[in-house]
This record gives structure tokens, C-alpha cells and sequence, in this order.
């Protein structure tokens, strides 16, 4: 996954999924707990945030719900993958627009009849988008579709892969429509239909060349590679919702045994105090949570250690605060309420001498920190903490709240936060390949990305009243999948006989 503003950057934010995960290669949470480290129970939140941190997250919230809701082109549902650099659209900021349709409706946003309109001009298009195995002309392949597409005829932009976990995180979309529009109008009947159908066409059995592992991509011939890239989805990270659609696929399903060769890779390790399964950046702890509920559901490896997901991705966010706070890099604004390391924006690839020390500064990056994988260049993603609110709003919106007002609208504008920023880098001479420096406070990104602005809105939905999670417990093809990979226990119960 990854989005872009210029074809070069574009190309190398295309490979983003695969090296973060090959680098990740290289008893039940009690309810007690849970409230007790502020993770809400049943349904979402158990007692309100105070009335001050209840109003800030309905800006930051209404604000990132309109970009996806202003930036996605009503021609055809496509999303771009960033705003306001003009951009090719990401099919995974599609899959994020497509959940939080429903949250827009249930908190007043948009109308339920304007976000179905949409949502079905949606469907329609990737369900006509031409398929095929030619390189150029169409959008996708096997029911798959390619990383990104043209913003306008939505067609495989240069020779970017066909991706697996984009495909997954679009149909993870793709559902949520379906189980939220559940009306008897034609609108919303058709949402349903072209849905099932869209999932159903997803080859995932295809997308094995090494069973029964399941592939990063593919690419027809002419490009840097042609066929499949030779390297699965290993080691936790959010491949998670891809394993889980294939599993619970009526048509193509993967074999059962995916799911236990896909965890049999995890990476259990201590770090910053917290024991869990290390995978550095943050949204691998947070893009498949937002449509299944792990709570109180084990698979065997779960089982075996006594936690379940959820319990592992707090354990995460709380790592990754105290690696703040420690600041082994000695970077400038670190601390209690200034962490977060993730997938981003930052502000070029250069080196630069600050306080007789030179530094080494990154683009587009999966920064991330985790036992024996500490990637950070001094640029901090709000996405990381935004994202991880479910799991521990105690320490989450405390951040948020500091972010915006320390830095205001140079990291909080029209829709909401902005990428990323890095306190360190104040001199305005710089070389920068994007964003601003503003000498005293640092570098800004000027761009809002899709992908992260999804968990945001999404997340703090879920902590908030657990929507999608209370949506997805009912679908039957993610309890399918749920079942076949070994999952047990709370919700689940009774439903995997």
C-alpha cells in the first residue's frame, strides 16, 4: 500500500508493503483489564471521554470523514491516494472511503440516500472496470484489482502490481457497504448485490503460487518483474484482513491451513517493557482491526500466549509511546504526547548537519520501531496515534489533543491532521523534496494521505460506539473466515459450527 504525488515517488510508495513485511519476517485480555487501560468494551466506549476531548474528537473526526467525502471523484468513486497533490486514486483509500460512508451517516455528515448514491456508483464502477491479463486498458485481473488507478478512467496507472492486500482492504470496504445498506429501495438492494458479487470474483486461490501462503502481487508482462512477486505475506502485519476475506471466500477460498503458516512466521519479542508480536510500523496494529473485533477472540497462537489482538496492538501503541518518551535518537519534540511511528510522508532523502550531528532524513518511509527494527528519521504520523484509539485512548487522545495545539494549523487544517511532521528539521535551507519547513517548529507535510487518513475516522469510530466492528460481526463471510482460521471464544461464540 502507499500513495504518491510524482510517478517516481509513486512507484517506490508501490513497494512499501513489500519490504515492510519482509523486514517483519527478517489466558484472554479480561474485561477488568480493558477498562482499566481505557480499551473500550461491548459496542465501543463503556463511559464518554470528558466533554473537552468529546468535542475535539467530533472535529477531527467530521473533518476526516470530508476528505474522503469531498476528495473522491462522484464520477466513479475513486479516491485519491493524496490530497491536495494531484494524484492517481489508491483502491485502498477507496476501501477506506467505502467504511466510513456509514459513519458520515450516523453521525449526520451526509444523508443516508447521498452516501448510498455514492456507495453505488462506487460498486458499479469497479464492478464494469475491464479485467483482464493485458497491461494496459483495464483495472485489474482474476477480480483483483491494480494498487492504483487513474483518477478518471480508473484505469492501471504506469505498471504498478496487482495487489493482494489493496484488492483486500478495498473488499474489506466493499463489505461494510454491504452490511450497513441493508434497505429495501433499489439503491440500496443493488449495493448488496454488486457487493456479493465483487467478493465473490476475487480469485484468491489464484494468488498462490506458493500455497499456502498467499502472494504480495502480481504484474503482467513489460514492467521491472512479470508474473508473481516472489515473496508472500509473512510475519504479523496487516495482511491479517487479507488472509481472513480469502479464508471466508465461498468461490476461491484459500486452504485453512494459510492462516497457521501465516502465523507460524509471527515475530514474538519483547520491547520498550511490552511483550508481543513485533511488526514496526503501527498500522499493521490497526488497518485489520477496523472491521473485525478482535476482542476477546483467540486464534491458537493467541491461545498460547493469553492476549488476544487487540491486547497486542495496545501493547504496540504503549511500546511505541515509551520509545518516544526514552528517545534513544535524540530527536527533537519527542515525548508522552508526541510519538507515533508509521507508514508517511517525510521530507526527503538527504542527510543534514543539526547541532554538529548529521542526519539522515527519509520520504515516503515505513518508519516504525520494534524489537531489532527501529526505523525513525525524527518524523512523527498522527495517523499512529489517531489509529490506535481503540486500543488505548487513554494515552491517544492526550496526544492528539497536544498535537494540534501545539502546532495549530500547521498540522491540523481542512480535514483534519496532516501527514506528518518533524520537529527537527527547523532550517528553512534544508533540501526538502515536499512540504514546508517552518523555521522554529519544523517540517510539515502539506499532504493528507487516504490510507491514513482511513484509521483515524475509522478508529475513532469504533472507540467512540463500535460501528464497523458491530456491522462485521455479522458478516458472514468474515465469520467464515474467522472460523476456518481457528479463532474461538467471546463474540464468535457459537458461531462456528
Amino acid at each position: 500500500m502507499g500513495g504518491g504525488g510524482t510517478p517516481a515517488l509513486g512507484n517506490e510508495r508501490g513497494r512499501r508493503a513489500a519490504w515492510a513485511v519482509r523486514l517483519a519476517a527478517l489466558a484472554l485480555v479480561l474485561p477488568a483489564v480493558l477498562t482499566a487501560c481505557g480499551g473500550p468494551q461491548e459496542g465501543g466506549s463503556t463511559s464518554p471521554p470528558p466533554p473537552n476531548q468529546e468535542s475535539f474528537l467530533d472535529i477531527v473526526e467530521q473533518r476526516t470523514f470530508n476528505f474522503f467525502w469531498e476528495t473522491t471523484n462522484p464520477q466513479n468513486g475513486l479516491t485519491p491516494d493524496r490530497w491536495p497533490t494531484p494524484s492517481f486514486s489508491s483502491i485502498a483509500a477507496v476501501g477506506f472511503a467505502l467504511t466510513a460512508y456509514p459513519v458520515g451517516v450516523e453521525r449526520g455528515y451526509v444523508s443516508r440516500a447521498d452516501a448510498a448514491a455514492r456507495t453505488l456508483t462506487t460498486l458499479r464502477f469497479f464492478w464494469h472496470a475491464p479485467q483482464g491479463p493485458d497491461p494496459t486498458g483495464i483495472s485489474g485481473y482474476k477480480g483483483f484489482f491494480y494498487h492504483f488507478l487513474d483518477m478518471q478512467t480508473g484505469e492501471r496507472y504506469q505498471d504498478v502490481e496487482l495487489s493482494s492486500i489493496d484488492t483486500a482492504l478495498l473488499m474489506a470496504g466493499v463489505l461494510t457497504a454491504q452490511q450497513y445498506f441493508d434497505g429495501a429501495d433499489s439503491t440500496e438492494t443493488q449495493i448488496r448485490a454488486l457487493a456479493d458479487s465483487l467478493y465473490r470474483r476475487v480469485q484468491w486461490s489464484w494468488m498462490q503460487p506458493r500455497p499456502p501462503l498467499i502472494a504480495m502481487a502480481w504484474k503482467p508482462g513489460g514492467g521491472s518483474y512479470s508474473g508473481f512477486l516472489g515473496a508472500d505475506y509473512t510475519g504479523y502485519n496487516e495482511a491479517m484482513i487479507l488472509y481472513i476475506l480469502a479464508l471466508g471466500s465461498p468461490t476461491f477460498p484459500v486452504d485453512s491451513t494459510a492462516w497457521s503458516a501465516y502465523t507460524s512466521t509471527y515475530d514474538w519479542a519483547s520491547f520498550q517493557g511490552q511483550s508481543y508480536v513485533n511488526f514496526a510500523p503501527l498500522f499493521g496494529y490497526q488497518y485489520s482491526h477496523i472491521w473485525v473485533d478482535f476482542r476477546d477472540i483467540q486464534d491458537a497462537f493467541m491461545r498460547g500466549k493469553s492476549i488476544d489482538y487487540f491486547e497486542n496492538s495496545r501493547r504496540a501503541t504503549l511500546a511505541q509511546r515509551s520509545y518516544a518518551e526514552q528517545n534513544p535518537g535524540g530527536w527533537r519534540g519527542y515525548g508522552s504526547n508526541f510519538w507515533g511511528l508509521t507508514a508517511c510522508d517525510g521530507p526527503g532523502d538527504f542527510q543534514q548537519v543539526i547541532g554538529g550531528r548529521t542526519r539522515t532524513f527519509r520520504g515516503y518511509w515505513a518508519r516504525g520501531a520494534a524489537a531489532g527494527a527501529v526505523r525513525d528519521d525524527g518524523t512523527l504520523a498522527p495517523t499512529a496515534a489517531g489509529g490506535s484509539i481503540a486500543f488505548a485512548p487513554d494515552v491517544v487522545l492526550p496526544a492528539l489533543q497536544a498535537m494540534e495545539r501545539q502546532y495549530g494549523d500547521k498540522l491540523f487544517g481542512q480535514y483534519g491532521f496532516l501527514d506528518a511532521f518533524n520537529p527537527t528539521l527547523t532550517d528553512s535551507s534544508a533540501p526538502i523534496h515536499s512540504g514546508t519547513i517552518v523555521p522554529g517548529n519544523g517540517w510539515f507535510d502539506t499532504d493528507y494521505l487516504g490510507i491514513d487518513q482511513g484509521p483515524i475516522v475509522t478508529m475513532i469510530e469504533n472507540y467512540r460506539s463500535g460501528l464497523i466492528w458491530q456491522l462485521m460481526r455479522q458478516n458472514p463471510y468474515i465469520v467464515r473466515g474467522l472460523c476456518r482460521a481457528g479463532f474461538q471464544g467471546g463474540w464468535l461464540e457459537g458461531k462456528c459450527s
